[in-house]
């Protein structure tokens, strides 16, 4: 079954965000992930949540998901995305 992984990102330091982001983005393939939805406008609807910045990448499964957030190429850019950004992750198993 397909998963999920839904990034609400504040961006605090912008140049060191896109260099993480260029560094991340190649390491999702190797575990089967794929941007659907990455930056672009955000309107809220309802409720009082108010998402600067999201992201979605699609897995496979709920394995290669947590298998990415474990690999040692995502843990090698901790620091600089936790320097560089405010996160909440959440992985949604879907269909």
């Amino acid at each position: 079954m397909s998963a999920y992984l839904i990034a609400d990102v504040e961006v605090t330091d912008e140049s060191v965000y896109a260099q993480y982001r260029e560094r991340m983005t190649p390491t999702l393939e190797a575990y089967s992930g794929k941007f659907i939805a990455r930056g672009g406008e955000i309107e809220v609807i309802g409720g009082s949540w108010n998402p600067q910045r999201l992201a979605i990448v699609a897995f496979d499964s709920m394995e290669q998901a947590r298998a990415w957030l474990a690999s040692p190429e995502f843990k090698e850019l901790d620091d600089m995305r936790t320097s560089s950004s405010n996160i909440n992750l959440v992985l949604l198993e879907g269909v």
